[in-house]
């Protein structure tokens, strides 16, 4: 029988708990929210001298609250575990533990993220997807774990969209 059908009576969970979940399960992967705020530092430094490291904290767990942030995320990071175990199916399987450059649906997802922030979203995206700073790039070169095609276009849609969110702040 399909897990999910005795889950159905169970209450969904709060913006709260899943925003929890998602810390907890960058966490395992070998991520701190302190690593994703200093790639938001380096990125919107110039731009703000006055900027500090707290801001840019609470910058990025304002990210997290968002629930298509919440959902993307954890939604990622199964896929990269799953992978990890050997549980997808082919072709599926070799793209994500190669990190096939032409898969993209790791970007698709993480777009969702920074399309929330707009415009200043997707190029800062586009910035570190390319250039991987800090955490990003240890991340991706699977430091932390065998598999992150997911997680390292992930942190960096959480580090553009909060480096937008700092930009729309200062600006409005």
């Amino acid at each position: 029988m399909f897990q999910g059908v005795n889950q159905l009576n169970k209450p969904a969970p709060t913006c709260a708990s899943m925003k929890d979940m998602a810390i907890r399960r960058l966490a395992q992967r070998g991520v701190a929210l302190e690593s994703i705020a200093e790639v938001v530092f380096c990125l919107q430094k110039i731009h703000y001298p006055d900027l500090s490291m707290d801001h840019c904290m609470e910058a990025v767990e304002k990210v997290l609250e968002k629930r298509e942030v919440q959902n993307a995320l954890l939604t990622g990071i199964c896929l990269d575990q799953l992978a990890e175990s050997g549980l997808l199916e082919e072709p599926v399987l070799s793209f994500l533990r190669e990190d096939e450059p032409l898969y993209g649906i790791d970007e698709i997802m993480a777009l969702s993220i920074v399309n929330i922030y707009g415009s200043i979203g997707f190029t800062n995206f586009g910035y570190l997807d390319k250039v991987k700073p800090g955490i990003i790039g240890e991340v991706n070169s699977n430091t932390h774990s065998p598999v992150n095609t997911f997680l390292d276009d992930l942190i960096s849609a959480i580090a553009a969209a909060a480096a937008s969110r700092i930009a729309h702040r200062a600006r409005g």
